[in-house]
């Protein structure tokens, strides 16, 4: 009886870790204040959306919290690490903490898929072939895509080079996830398998995942918390009205 108490304990403080949090945070873009007084908080395994029209500041929250843009004033704190005190010493080390999913993929189109994602394992430090190659099936499968690894992206389509880059972001068993507008150039269907395979990474990986976008329709499709930019702001669990 006390081992199980105990056990749900720890899933109970395990469930409540905080992934993310800015208290009192100003977000700057050079000497130009963009978002003033940001506090919001991302738990492990939940799942935001951060939206807002463009020119409102998501671009710049999301820099802040990849350690792009510096924080000059109030608390951050991004999977463990304090945004004040980040050096160009320390970015990389909170990035491989990370990922990062980007709207244009940015994948190299002179190598494969395997190579694509060797590439980044190789840049992070990793120097075993065979590891490499477990972890690279590991997150393929993750994604739907354990059989395309000898393909070229100009051979993929959209959804398909997408799910590639949503695997590079796994390479790290990454606590959080920040994705720009992972669905922006996808067609409906493609966005949804998209949407689908994010909520699922969040829900039985316990990766939590920060989502900008603008795309309503995708939000009244799976709806979940609501993070805005808005006039200076960012407004926490809010109702969107088209």
């Amino acid at each position: 009886m006390l081992f199980a108490f105990l056990f749900i304990l720890q899933k109970i403080s395990c469930m409540a870790e905080t992934i993310l949090e800015l208290h009192n945070a100003n977000i700057y873009q050079g000497d130009s204040l963009i978002l003033e007084n940001v506090n919001f908080s991302v738990e492990k395994g939940e799942f935001v959306f951060l939206v807002g029209k463009t020119g409102t500041g998501k671009s710049s929250l999301l820099k802040t919290l990849y350690g792009e843009l510096p924080l000059k004033d109030g608390q951050g704190s991004v999977v463990g690490y304090d945004l004040r005190k980040l050096t160009w010493k320390t970015v990389p080390f909170l990035r491989r903490n990370m990922g990062v999913v980007f709207q244009d993929f940015q994948l190299l189109t002179d190598r494969n898929v395997n190579e694509n994602l060797k590439f980044v394992l190789r840049a992070i430090g990793w120097k075993e072939e065979k590891l490499m190659n477990e972890k690279i099936a590991d997150v393929l499968d993750k994604v739907g895509l354990r059989s395309k690894g000898f393909k070229m992206p100009y051979e993929m389509s959209g959804g398909e080079q997408q799910r590639v880059d949503i695997a590079r972001a796994l390479l790290n068993s990454p606590k959080l996830i920040l994705a720009d507008e992972p669905t922006g150039n996808l067609d409906p269907e493609t966005s949804d398998e998209i949407m689908n395979l994010l909520i699922h990474i969040a829900r039985d990986y316990g990766t939590s995942v920060v989502m900008a976008t603008h795309d309503y329709i995708v939000i009244q499709k799976f709806p979940s918390r609501m993070v805005r930019t808005e006039q200076g702001r960012v407004h926490d669990n809010v109702t969107i009205t088209p």
